[in-house]
């Protein structure tokens, strides 16, 4: 017998309205390799954020119980065209309880066990999710849990990628996120060393109080110089920008360029010969990525995104990076959260408008039964 519940929808619609809510719907029964989860947490993450609401004008929505409507603008609106008319579920991941599952033995070995999942429809009462992408949580709750897949495996991913390329250093930039705060606990466990790239001074502090040797602030006046010192101390030439838009990747390979050329023995009109690599996986800033090359032309920008990532990096790789997760799960790989809403609650005006706007340190955790 399907199970009902709430879930919560996001509706685009061609006319620029975008539509938010939270319906009562039927869960079907899993099949095969299909578990349901009693989704107890999940976060609100700004991959989460695009689908959601993306650069709809939140601030001027307009909010009832259970539905906020906001308003698309161009060019976001037609370059969206894909999704006008659908009725979306969203939440990449969370944590609950399995309590039905379908017919396979990795499947019924799950029942009654609270589990971290990546169903994609997480924010909901119950979830469909697959039992190959379940993490038992054994006895973390889901609170710890709810955050146990896409900051903890992208952090552990940039290592990953860094050692397969054989990289000593990684520059970071947003570093003071929660995933950044993984990223410099992650690096002093494994001898990496991280330039961390925030943009004021109390996230300087944090950091450092956190054991990074390297954090650069790029509101201060000399932001350049420090960069640069901390390349030329690193050998950080292969950088992960969170940012997207605005000139952090450009600030970057130029700090990387000015190093390589002091060290060379003759000049050379073309610049250094070094290879500079940056990887742009997300878009806190929605404008466009601003390159001046003044770089030479060993340079590379390329788009970076987990899941392809664990396509190709092997079961083998993938299994001992959630192992890893899991042991460390309360500790290097911790999650903390500003609030816990419920899924009404997520779509209060104040509650939207601030955990919309993605600063650093104002994750929000939903709650779907309260």
């Amino acid at each position: 017998m399907a199970t009902t519940g709430k879930q919560l929808f996001t509706t685009l619609d061609a006319d620029g309205t975008l539509t938010v809510e939270v319906a009562e719907v039927s869960f079907p029964d899993p099949t095969g390799n299909q578990v349901l989860v009693k989704m107890e947490a999940a976060p609100i993450n700004p991959s989460d954020l695009a689908l959601l609401f993306g650069p709809a004008d939140i601030a001027n929505a307009e909010c009832s119980p259970g539905k906020l409507i906001a308003k698309m603008p161009e060019p976001f609106l037609s370059g969206a065209k894909g999704r006008h008319g659908q009725r979306l579920p969203v939440g990449n991941e969370g944590a609950g309880t399995v309590v039905a599952a379908g017919d396979s033995e990795m499947a019924q070995a799950l029942v009654g066990q609270r589990v971290a999942c990546v169903p994609g429809t997480a924010y909901a009462q119950y979830a469909i999710a697959d039992a190959n992408l379940c993490l038992p949580l054994g006895d973390v709750s889901a609170e710890d849990g709810a955050s146990a897949f896409v900051n903890p495996m992208t952090s552990l991913a940039f290592v990953e990628c860094a050692k397969r390329d054989g990289q000593k250093a990684i520059i970071h930039a947003a570093a003071a996120s929660n995933l950044g705060q993984m990223l410099n606990r992650i690096c002093q466990e494994d001898g990496i060393d991280l330039v961390n790239i925030v943009r004021k001074q109390e996230q300087v502090d944090l950091l450092k109080s956190q054991g990074a040797k390297w954090v650069v602030n790029s509101s201060d006046g000399d932001f350049m110089k420090q960069l640069c010192a901390a390349i030329d101390a690193t050998d950080a030439f292969y950088g992960f920008d969170p940012i997207g838009g605005g000139t952090t990747t450009d600030a970057c390979f130029k700090a990387m360029e000015r190093v390589a050329v002091s060290k060379m023995s003759e000049y050379n009109r073309y610049g250094s010969n070094q290879q500079k690599q940056m990887f742009i996986y997300g878009r806190l800033d929605l404008g466009p990525t601003i390159l001046t090359p003044s770089y030479g032309f060993g340079w590379t920008l390329s788009g970076w995104l987990l899941t392809p990532f664990l396509a190709t990096a092997g079961m083998e790789t993938v299994m001992r990076m959630r192992k890893r997760v899991l042991d460390y799960l309360t500790t290097t790989f911790a999650s903390n959260y500003k609030a816990k809403v419920t899924l009404e609650e997520m779509l209060q005006k104040d509650a939207a408008v601030e955990y919309h706007a993605m600063k650093t340190g104002e994750k929000y955790l939903i709650t779907p039964w309260g």
